[in-house]
């Protein structure tokens, strides 16, 4: 008896203790800057920029050297954070509402949602039924009227300021205000489980800060900027410290990101915000510099202090909140729980994708990115050429391997379009309105993927004034018109060749036959001559056929050349061909047939020169 009392009286006690902290259903706090550069805290290697907050937060908790945004600009970065899901299958994959089509561009701009598409659900309305509160203080930029956050399953909005004043007690950017009503709605809801999503607009431009901050940020390659950033520690550090002074740090998951890299070019007024050395390029690209992002997580009741190397993209948050919370992950879900990364320091051994259609406004073109392991694809969407790099041996991307590993180049690009397919993503068309001069005043004068950082900010503004002027040229009419043929569209008159739809393949191939041809009809815009380019494949030991492109008004040739395998596509200009205005029939036909195949095609690209 005396023992089953006592068995009792312990269990009634046990029933009437605090559950543990892992018991307990943590909070989550998601603090978001905004185009914050992958190297712009102290904690991550910057020596002019004062971040004692965040360097504090990355010393407690987990710092990834290896995290990535979901995009290289905001909209889309935020709609993975908030979904789980991909831009692609959102069809969020530009800034919303994007960057006018313009006669600088090759190809069109892809269609986008403009808002969070209904019945998605965001990590608020997934949390809910275990009974969570949730707000979003800052910026929302998934959609206005009818699709703010409160219409998304968010119980709160504050969006705050987001330019109120360089001189402004709430911050230049806001920061300061936003971080004062997180405060408030930590102090408000401490006593149940709670989502805060604090999105910054620090240090997004226009920049703005105080006289002091400035003077005191001098030195700093760009001291307004720096000025800036200081005021975004303080304000991270006054959300640490309610968590702190309401008795929530040990079961607060905190997160400190930003949805893209820092902007490393003049943009509106500015001189270049930041650099991103010696990752390649920033915001707008999909370079490192632009993708990578500043990624801590701290979770005092059961993360230790660590660094991680481990690649992981912010979609991840999503599923890996779900799972902390125990609730159901999206019944869609593109990107992983990475728990098994945090508590555990297993590998995912997965591989990361991107798909990114447009032209940004920083000077990004349109491309598609698959990284698998060290490896790491860039497709680019003008002309289907391909980059490879070795970022284990190569971070900064200065050496494209794609001609010595085609064989790895084929299967990546394969693997990149086996996913675009899988999430709907969006294709391209040509621009019937290109301007050559207009687009390489933009994208070859300079390079600005390749852009060295100067002493000082101040000090690039000159280099880069021409280039400036020509991306804020909204002209929409150009004399070179540009026409894609594609390899799935062609008539194909054939005993063997034909177009192999798998993935991997996505070509015109088989071409085993000499009388095997393929032929596209189809509308050009304008009369007159047009440049040729053949984006065209060829296996080792097959290179030499010669190849002829018919038209009713004339022939050009070319032989084929080798490019390692015949799924590693290499875009060739090959010749001249006039073309009348309305319908045209250009047809591909072998000439000589030098090997055991032909060749691989996969587009042909027609552009008028005059």
């Amino acid at each position: 008896m005396p023992r089953l009392f006592l068995g009792l009286l312990l269990g009634a006690l046990l029933a009437l203790a605090p559950a543990s902290a892992q018991e307990t259903p943590p909070n989550f706090v998601i603090l978001f800057a905004d185009d914050l550069g992958i190297n712009d805290l102290g904690c991550f290697g910057r020596k002019d920029q004062n971040t004692p907050n965040l360097d504090k937060l990355a010393a407690e908790g987990a710092r990834f050297t290896q995290a990535y945004a979901a995009a290289s600009v905001c909209s889309p970065s935020r709609a993975a954070l908030m979904t789980g899901q991909s831009p692609a299958r959102l069809k969020i994959t530009t800034f919303l509402n994007g960057r006018s089509d313009r006669a600088s561009h090759r190809v069109l701009a892809a269609p986008i949602n403009l808002h969070l598409p209904d019945g998605v659900q965001t990590i608020a309305q997934l949390l809910k039924p275990k009974g969570y509160v949730s707000a979003v203080v800052g910026k929302w930029h998934l959609g206005g009227k009818g699709h703010q956050p409160t219409d998304h399953g968010f119980d709160e909005y504050f969006a705050g300021k987001p330019n109120p004043g360089a001189e402004s007690p709430q911050g230049g950017k806001g920061e300061l205000g936003q971080a004062d009503y997180a405060v408030k709605f930590i102090q408000k809801n401490k006593a149940n489980p709670f989502l805060l999503y604090l999105a910054f607009d620090n240090p997004h431009i226009p920049l703005a800060a105080p006289v002091k901050a400035i003077e005191a940020n001098a030195k700093s390659f760009h001291p307004t900027y720096a000025a800036l950033i200081e005021s975004l520690d303080a304000a991270v550090g006054r959300v640490m410290k309610a968590l702190e002074d309401n008795g929530l740090a040990k079961n607060t998951f905190v997160v400190f990101a930003s949805d893209n890299g820092g902007v490393h070019i003049s943009e509106l007024k500015e001189s270049p915000a930041t650099y991103n050395a010696p990752s390649r390029s920033g915001k707008g690209f999909v370079y490192e510099g632009g993708i990578r992002t500043p990624l801590i997580i701290r979770y005092p009741a059961r993360l230790a202090p660590a660094v991680i190397s481990e690649p992981v993209i912010l979609g991840d948050l999503c599923p890996t909140i779900c799972a902390l919370a125990r609730v159901p992950a999206p019944s869609t879900l593109d990107f992983q729980d990475i728990s098994p990364v945090l508590f555990e320091q297993k590998a995912l051994n997965r591989r990361l994708f991107w798909h990114q259609p447009h032209y940004m406004n920083q000077g990004g073109k349109p491309a598609g990115v698959a990284r698998e392991g060290e490896w790491k694809l860039i497709e680019q969407y003008e002309d289907g050429s391909l980059e490879l790099y070795n970022l284990a041996k190569d971070p900064s991307e200065t050496t494209d391997l794609a001609a010595a590993e085609p064989t790895r180049v084929a299967a990546l690009r394969g693997k990149l379009e086996a996913w675009r397919r899988s999430v709907g993503a969006e294709s391209l068309k040509a621009n019937p309105n290109f301007s050559r001069s207009l687009w390489e005043d933009c994208f070859v004068k300079t390079d600005v993927t390749q852009l060295k950082a100067l002493p000082t900010s101040e000090a690039m503004r000159p280099l880069l004034a021409d280039w400036r002027k020509a991306m804020n040229d909204a002209t929409t009419e150009g004399a070179n018109s540009l026409i894609f043929l594609e390899a799935r569209d062609a008539q194909v008159k054939a005993t063997k060749m034909k177009y192999e739809e798998p993935p991997q393949k996505d070509t015109l191939g088989f071409w085993v036959n000499a009388d095997d041809t393929a032929s596209w009809t189809f509308q050009a815009p304008k009369a007159g001559t047009y440049r040729v380019t053949v984006l065209q494949g060829c296996g080792k030991g097959n290179g030499g056929s010669v190849v002829a492109l018919d038209t009713k008004q004339g022939t050009c040739e070319f032989t084929v050349e080798e490019t390692g395998h015949f799924q590693r596509f290499v875009p060739r200009e090959v010749g001249k061909l006039t073309l009348v205005a309305g319908e045209n029939t250009l047809t591909v036909r072998p000439v000589k047939k030098a090997k055991a195949a032909v060749m691989d095609l996969r587009r042909v690209i027609l552009e008028r020169v005059d």
